[in-house]
């Protein structure tokens, strides 16, 4: 039915929130390590986060921030905070519902479903899913998902928006300032690093679907891909 991940910090609470979906038919995953919570969230990929504003060392409105740069997914604040600057907090950092404590577990339950039906159910928007091809290989930028024949590799957003923007430019050269530009969109300071270790981290994902030397670096402009049958491993 879907993965529900639960962020708080609350061991009674969360094993109550744990065990009230369970009964629902939904697989759950409560977090204990608030330290490393994107790990847990990549290797869990949710459908939807429980998550608490008072947290250990990050509040929920980072965490909300950072699960934005590579989910979609719906995200509900659930807070003993009842200030209305904690709701518009919640909704300004990414959240999309906000429910208070002390809640009633079939409020909870229904806000759930609610928000799974707008993103994935009856409610969601129809449209027809985006498919960009290059060479026999396809990027779904919806899922975070490249594909090459059978091979599948999944990618954060930020990975997902760098290979767009490299089959958007194929075959000629995406600037670095574009790749930057579509990336951070002038929201955070980007040193000339970061986009070199997200670049390594795409070339990593090309080789992980059998694809060798797809993202060729062109000095002083930026980068270009290179997909073809000749730079591919046999499948």
């Amino acid at each position: 039915m879907g993965r529900i991940m639960i962020v708080e910090d609350d061991p009674k609470i969360a094993d109550y929130l744990h065990a009230f979906i369970e009964k629902y038919g939904y697989e759950v995953l409560a977090v204990d390590d608030f330290e490393n919570l994107m790990e847990s969230f990549r290797w869990f990929r949710p459908h939807l986060v429980l998550l608490d504003i008072n947290l250990p060392r990050f509040d929920g409105f980072y965490w909300c921030r950072q699960i934005r740069l590579e989910s979609i997914c719906p995200v509900l604040f659930i807070s003993a905070r009842t200030g209305e600057m904690d709701l518009v907090m919640a909704l300004e950092n990414g959240g999309d519902d906000f429910i208070t404590k002390p809640f009633h577990p079939d409020v909870v339950m229904a806000k759930i479903r609610s928000q799974l039906r707008r993103a994935y159910g009856e409610y969601a928007a129809e449209h027809q899913e985006r498919i960009l091809q290059t060479e026999g290989m396809k990027l779904l930028p919806e899922r975070f998902e490249l594909r090459f024949g059978p091979n599948v590799a999944d990618l954060t957003k930020k990975e997902a928006d760098i290979i767009e923007c490299l089959m958007d430019r194929y075959p000629r050269v995406a600037g670095r300032e574009d790749l930057l530009e579509k990336l951070w969109d002038d929201q955070e300071y980007v040193d000339e690093n970061t986009l070199n270790v997200n670049m390594t981290r795409v070339r990593k994902k090309f080789r992980e679907i059998g694809i060798k030397g797809a993202v060729e670096t062109v000095r002083g402009a930026g980068y270009r891909l290179q997909v073809t049958w000749n730079g591919a491993e046999e499948l």
